[in-house]
């Protein structure tokens, strides 16, 4: 079973910076970022292979958002910059326990508790 715990949300201005971690125990595959603000779906923010070689990222946070991952740590990371309040959500990281590289929530088998990110204008 894999445990996923999020830390680093916090409250920042607009044009600010945040870094997310999440602590993994337990094997993981593809690992991601996913966030949800309030009344709206959940959505895919990035996602990174096992190796760490190639990532993925929506359209909103390409280009100011860099995900990463330590392996030896077992440790999955999100660099956020430039953050815009339409950045505000609940950021939760999540982990395959297969090789497929998905956009889509429900194929992520494991989930953190989520950490609050609140950029203000």
């Amino acid at each position: 079973q894999v445990q996923l715990v999020e830390s680093g949300g916090g409250l920042v201005q607009a044009g600010g910076s945040l870094r997310l971690s999440c602590a993994a125990s337990g094997r993981t595959y593809t690992m991601g970022w996913f966030r949800q603000a309030p009344g709206k779906e959940r959505e895919f923010v990035s996602c990174i292979t096992k190796s760490g070689t190639s990532a993925y990222y929506a359209d909103s946070v390409k280009e100011r958002f860099t995900i990463s991952r330590d392996n030896a740590k077992n440790t999955l990371y999100l660099q956020m910059n430039s953050l815009k309040p339409e950045d505000t959500a609940v950021y939760y990281c999540a982990a395959t326990s297969s090789w497929v590289i998905p956009r889509e929530h429900n194929m992520y088998n494991y989930w953190g508790q989520g950490t609050q990110v609140t950029v203000s204008s």
